[in-house]
């Protein structure tokens, strides 16, 4: 018993130290603006219309309603290791995606919570503050289904590039990634003890608009 603690132990706060010094890295390592950004970069998203100051967030909890998933929100603490993702290739590929390949617009993409390793996700549950579409994280160690697949959806160009603001939209659902400041978790709609008190909803939506605009505010990304 003592060396099976003693190991989840080391294993635990290795992890906590790898994070540690990738959170480093990424918020020294702001993206360069005229490069695209590529597979398997791990980044930090930014929800525009709250004045770039959220970021897509998710850690080790359920929901406590609808799908019962892992929590995804909008969180203004830009330090967070839970607001770190990896992108990568569409669900079901044969093999995953090129290592530093860029992304080009119109692609399906994953993102990876790089914590819990659940994809970013939405499927026909109500979200439980604007009742649109519910976001959670599905699956396990990166498996997951065709929910977790989103397209890039460019504004112009050819490629996703780092300093232009894109659009998601859920290849299975049709509805956009998105957040507001107006849809935020208090104590009256969350509770006393709420684990996400004064993050932002993240929400699947119908209307492509300044509520789906997100651009990648820092990260590790990688090039050829």
């Amino acid at each position: 018993k003592v060396t099976l603690l003693t190991k989840q132990y080391l294993v635990h706060h290795t992890m906590k130290l790898f994070l540690s010094s990738l959170l480093l890295l990424v918020a020294t390592a702001r993206a360069d603006e005229d490069k695209p950004v590529t597979c398997g970069s791990v980044v930090k998203l930014t929800h525009i219309e709250s004045g770039s100051k959220n970021y897509l967030f998710s850690e080790n909890k359920n929901l406590g309603s609808g799908s019962g998933q892992q929590i995804v929100t909008w969180n203004s603490d830009r330090t967070s290791s839970g607001t770190l993702w990896r992108l990568r290739g569409e669900n079901d590929l044969p093999e995953e995606c090129d290592p530093g390949e860029p992304i080009k617009c119109g692609s399906k993409i994953r993102f990876t919570h790089l914590e819990t390793k659940r994809n970013l996700h939405t499927h026909g549950i109500q979200s439980p503050i604007s009742r649109q579409q519910e976001i959670s994280g599905y699956g396990n160690d990166g498996n997951g289904d065709a929910g977790d697949d989103w397209t890039v959806e460019c504004h112009a160009g050819k490629l996703w590039m780092r300093d232009q603001p894109v659009r998601f939209i859920n290849a299975s659902t049709g509805r956009y990634l998105g957040g507001s400041a107006s849809v935020k978790f208090t104590q009256q709609n969350c509770g006393h003890g709420c684990p996400i008190l004064n993050h932002l909803e993240a929400f699947g939506r119908k209307q492509k608009d300044d509520f789906s605009k997100i651009k990648v505010e820092m990260g590790i990304l990688l090039n050829k």
